[in-house]
């Protein structure tokens, strides 16, 4: 089975928490479109999702573990995926809730249903920490994450494999990549550049001088995986026997390591507005101390046959378009 080739997933039920959130909507798209009876769980209410999803409305850092019992108990689903958390802009605190909290209620719901689904938790390459420059990091290698944002997911992530070894779960962990494309978060990097770019090119429409681009210092490298190839993913993970995935995290990324200065001034670049790139002082703090972050997705081509299908242009287009107004757009 390839990446794209998901015909079994007609006719599952799948619960996608956290369903209207950046990737969380996608996976109801995609589920849906494969013909899947899809579930998105979410405090919000779906905004350009799937055309016909069974929305349901949860405060799923609220909920305990009663609620989700019935909940799961009614939809009987066959794979649960947790696309929740909390990412940017919050506390240690609010994301532990979020982030390991939330994974140790859902898996005790999980396991005590009568038969228990596949559960997909979404975790990050945060979670390793530092990685080895020129070098990819490969499943078992021992976290040591820097950042709260990695330390909680990794919680969370932990607490799945626990779940799986000492309960039986069909849990896999997908340790992602950054990820990138159409309506990307505003708090990250990616986003706050794409928002300054719409910023400018209205501007320049408007007959103004966009404002420069200040960014923080740039000299990270990261793996970066297209947010298609991420659901992908999840799609294929999904589908695959539980003997090989069973307790596993998969490393999902493009397995290289790239230069965040090139790659934002290559975003600048296709979005087609001129403006000046200035980064802060560079004796002060990066966002994050892990300065070069690499998976090696050796596992995931063997278990899920899956690989990444889209060039980081692709990406950056289809974040690009979706947040930088073109001459014709402003038109109307």
């Amino acid at each position: 089975m390839t990446a794209a080739d998901t015909g079994g997933a007609a006719g599952l039920r799948v619960v996608v928490l956290g369903g209207t959130g950046y990737l969380g909507r996608r996976l109801g798209e995609a589920f849906t479109a494969d013909g899947a009876l899809v579930h998105l769980v979410s405090r919000s209410p779906a905004q350009g999702g799937p055309a016909d999803p069974r929305t349901v409305r949860m405060d799923l850092l609220a909920a305990g573990p009663r609620e989700l019992t019935g909940f799961f108990g009614s939809v009987r689903p066959d794979v649960v995926v947790n696309a929740a958390g909390r990412v940017w802009r919050s506390g240690e605190a609010e994301m532990a809730a979020g982030n390991a909290d939330l994974v140790a209620r859902v898996t005790e719901s999980l396991a005590g249903l009568d038969r228990p689904p596949r559960f997909i938790q979404l975790g990050t390459v945060h979670e390793y920490g530092a990685g080895t420059p020129g070098a990819g990091t490969a499943e078992e290698q021992e976290p040591a994450p820097v950042t709260p944002y990695g330390r909680t997911k990794l919680l969370g992530t932990r607490i799945v494999l626990r779940a799986a070894a000492e309960h039986g779960l069909d849990g896999v962990v997908l340790r992602l990549a950054n990820v990138i494309g159409a309506g990307v978060p505003a708090g990250s990097l990616f986003g706050m550049v794409a928002a300054h770019l719409g910023t400018a090119a209205r501007a320049r429409s408007l007959g103004g001088t966009p404002d420069e681009l200040r960014l923080p210092p740039l000299r990270a490298h990261r793996d970066i995986v297209d947010a298609r190839d991420a659901v992908d993913a999840v799609r294929a993970a999904a589908l695959a026997p539980a003997a090989d995935l069973g307790g596993q995290v998969i490393n999902i990324g493009r397995g290289e390591a790239v230069p965040m200065r090139a790659l934002i001034h290559r975003m600048v670049e296709l979005s087609g507005v001129d403006l000046p790139v200035t980064e802060a002082d560079a004796g002060r703090p990066a966002r994050t101390d892990a300065e070069w972050l690499q998976l090696d997705v050796s596992r995931a081509l063997r278990l899920l046959r899956w690989q990444p299908r889209h060039t980081l242009d692709d990406s950056l287009r289809d974040l690009l378009a979706a947040a930088v107004p073109t001459p014709a757009n402003e038109k109307e």
